[in-house]
C-alpha cells in the first residue's frame, strides 16, 4: 500500500482510529493513575515506606523512558504494527505479573518491565499522527488525542478507588492487564499500517543513531524536548507526591483524593479542547505555548508559597486550587510542544516521538523520585520540585528554542 493510499485507509476509519489512537497514548496515565489511590495501601501491605513505594512509580516511569528508545527507531525501520504488538502483548504479562508480586522489589522490577512495554502505545500513537498530518492540522489532531487521552486521569484514579472497595491494590493490574489484552485486540483487527515501505528508515542501529544525532543537533528541537521534558517533570511530581500529601497529611479519603485527581484532569481536558478548537490557526502555537507556561509557573510559584503557611493555615482547597491551575495550563503545552517538535521532523517520525517521550519519562522519574525525599510529613518537596520544573521549562522555551528565531531543520543524509 503506497502512502496515499495508507492514509486514505486510515481516515476512512475515521472516528475508532482516532479512539484508538487516544487510549494508545492513555496507556501510560491508565499504568500511573488507576494505581495512585492505593499506593498509601501498598505501602502497608508489603510492609514498606512510601519513599520505597513511590519508587514503583520511577520503576514504570524509567522502563517507559527507556522503552521508547527501543520501540521509536524500531517502528521507523519495521513499520508501526509490529512493534505496536509486540509491546501491548508484553504489557499484558507485566500487569498480570505485578498482580502477584510477592514484596515491593519484585514489584517495581515487573513495573519496569510493564514501563518498557507500555511505552510501545504512546510512541507509536504520536509517530502515527506525524505519519498522517503536518502543520497546524497536526497540532489540532494532538488537542483531540489529549481530549481523549485525558480521559484516562479522569477516569483512572476514580476506577482505582472504586476497585479498592472490591478488592485490594492487586485488583488494580488485573483491570490493567483487561485493558491491555483489549487494546492489542483492536489494534490487531482495526489499526492499519501509516508507515509504507517506501518511506521507512535503512541502515539498522547504527542509522538510527544517526538520525537521533541529527535531531539532536538541531537547537529548536532539542528546545521543544527539553520544555516538554520539564513540564512533564512538573506533572509527574505531582503524580507521586499528590496520593500522599491529600491523603495522609490533609486526611482525604482514597475516594476523595479520586474525585479531585479527576478535578484536575478536566482541567487539563478543558483547556486542551480551547488550544484545539479556539487558540490553534487563530494565535500562534508558540505564542500559546509561552502562555501556558506562564500559568503553570503561577501555579508553581502560589503552591509553594500555600504550602509554606505563608498565607496561613494551608488547607485543601488552597493546595487543590493551585495544583488546579497547574494541571490545567498543560493542556496548552503538552499539544503544542509535541506538534511544534514533530513539525521538524517529517522523515524520522518514530525516532523524534521517541525523543520527545523518553524526555518526558526521564524528567519524570527524576521528579518522582525527589518528591520523596523529604518523606511524607509536608507538601513543601512536590511544590519546590513543580516550581523548579516549571521554571527550567520556560528557560528552555526563551533560552533555547528562541521562537521569535526559529527556522526548519533539515535532516543530515548519510
Amino acid at each position: 500500500m503506497d502512502s496515499a493510499r495508507a492514509d486514505r485507509s486510515v481516515r476512512r476509519t475515521g472516528v475508532l482510529i482516532t479512539f484508538l489512537l487516544g487510549a494508545l497514548a492513555a496507556v501510560p496515565p491508565m499504568s500511573m493513575d488507576m494505581y495512585l489511590p492505593a499506593l498509601p495501601e501498598v505501602t502497608r501491605s508489603l510492609g514498606s515506606t512510601a519513599t520505597t513505594v513511590q519508587l514503583t512509580l520511577t520503576a514504570c516511569l524509567a522502563g517507559m523512558a527507556i522503552g521508547q528508545l527501543v520501540v521509536g527507531p524500531l517502528s521507523d525501520r519495521w513499520g508501526r504494527r509490529g512493534p505496536l504488538l509486540a509491546g501491548l502483548m508484553v504489557y499484558v504479562v507485566a500487569a498480570a505479573m505485578c498482580a502477584f508480586a510477592p514484596n515491593t522489589e519484585m514489584l517495581i522490577a515487573f513495573r519496569v518491565l510493564q514501563g518498557l512495554a507500555g511505552s510501545a502505545g504512546i510512541v507509536i500513537a504520536r509517530a502515527v499522527v506525524r505519519d498522517l498530518y503536518d502543520g497546524l492540522a497536526m497540532a489540532r489532531f494532538f488537542s483531540t488525542l489529549l481530549l481523549i487521552s485525558s480521559v484516562a486521569p479522569i477516569v483512572a484514579p476514580v476506577v482505582g478507588g472504586q476497585v479498592l472497595h472490591f478488592t485490594n491494590w492487586r485488583g488494580i493490574f488485573v483491570v490493567l492487564t483487561m485493558i491491555g489484552g483489549a487494546l492489542t485486540v483492536l489494534v490487531w483487527r482495526r489499526l492499519p499500517e501509516t508507515l509504507p515501505p517506501e518511506r521507512r528508515q535503512r541502515g539498522g542501529v547504527r542509522g538510527a543513531l544517526w538520525i537521533m544525532r541529527g535531531l539532536f543537533i538541531d537547537r529548536v528541537f532539542t528546545g521543544y524536548l527539553m520544555t516538554n521534558g520539564f513540564a512533564y517533570g512538573a506533572l509527574f511530581s505531582y503524580i507521586a507526591a499528590s496520593p500522599f500529601v491529600i491523603q495522609d497529611i490533609y486526611g482525604a479519603s482514597p475516594q476523595t483524593f479520586s474525585l479531585l485527581f479527576g478535578l484536575n484532569s478536566f482541567g487539563l481536558l478543558v483547556m486542551g479542547q480551547i488550544n484545539g478548537k479556539l487558540l490553534v490557526g487563530r494565535v500562534r502555537l508558540d505564542k500559546v505555548l509561552g502562555y501556558g507556561l506562564a500559568l503553570l509557573t503561577a501555579g508553581g510559584l502560589a503552591l509553594l508559597l500555600v504550602t509554606q503557611g505563608v498565607f496561613g493555615k494551608a488547607g485543601t482547597f488552597a493546595i487543590a486550587s493551585c495544583l488546579f491551575v497547574m494541571i490545567s495550563s498543560l493542556g496548552l503545552i503538552l499539544p503544542n510542544t509535541n506538534a511544534l517538535a514533530l513539525m521538524r521532523t517529517p522523515h524520522a517520525a518514530g525516532s523524534a516521538s521517541a525523543l520527545v517521550g523518553t524526555s518526558c519519562f526521564v524528567m519524570g522519574a527524576i521528579a518522582s523520585s525527589l518528591v520523596g525525599i523529604a518523606g511524607k510529613e509536608t507538601a513543601v518537596p512536590m511544590a519546590a520540585v513543580q516550581l523548579c520544573s516549571a521554571l527550567a521549562a520556560m528557560a528552555a522555551f526563551l533560552g533555547v528554542c528562541r521562537p521569535w528565531r526559529n527556522r526548519p531543520m533539515e535532516l543530515p543524509k548519510h
